[in-house]
């Protein structure tokens, strides 16, 4: 039997279970299936496992750049991010912000992003985690939080709705973040 979901700090407890995920072949940003496993990443953690857990808690920014979808290299934000755990890795969530201001640069589709990997959807996990991270970060100082989905992903946009998200518009994604329509939310603080 499954512990029940949490979050959880990405450190060596946890890597096993998360380079295994990698070797599935699971792309680690959209969470969908990949041709072959994403060796860049297994051999980046391999190399220096210090730098990786460093970057998935970087509350001053900077350090490597990002690469985007479109090959760009852009400045890393201040990011924190948690792993969802039931027993094993089944996802995660990061939030993502900037030093003084709630807006965020045109290449950051919001303030907090998270994936369900395919086999562990539908079991309220997203739900779950967003409302942990709201909770962990309610105190940071930003008036709300935005977040943003791909038009057809229904399942991400009831998530954010369930959690007090409020449905600003829609908007076009820039190509360095794949292109297409985007819907934008808020949940006020």
């Amino acid at each position: 039997m499954r512990d029940e979901m949490k979050l959880v700090k990405p450190s060596v407890e946890y890597l096993d279970s998360y380079l295994g995920y990698l070797r599935r072949g699971v792309d680690p940003i959209r969470f969908v299936e990949s041709s072959s496993p994403l060796i860049n990443e297994i051999e980046e953690i391999s190399n220096d496992v210090t730098k990786f857990f460093k970057q998935t808690f970087n509350i001053t920014g900077g350090g490597e750049p990002l690469k985007m979808d479109d090959g760009t290299f852009v400045e890393r934000l201040p990011s924190i991010t948690w792993w969802l755990w039931d027993g094993e890795f089944c996802g995660r969530i990061q939030f993502r912000w900037q030093h003084n201001t709630v807006e965020l640069p045109p290449y950051c589709l919001g303030h907090i992003g998270y994936g369900v990997v395919p086999w562990k959807r539908n079991k309220g996990y997203a739900k779950k985690a967003l409302q942990l991270m709201l909770n962990e970060i309610k105190y940071c100082g930003l008036p709300y939080v935005e977040l943003t989905t791909d038009v057809e992903n229904e399942g991400s946009q009831k998530v954010i709705l369930n959690c007090g998200g409020q449905l600003i518009g829609e908007f076009e994604k820039l190509p360095s973040n794949g292109g297409g329509k985007g819907k934008r939310f808020r949940i006020y603080f």
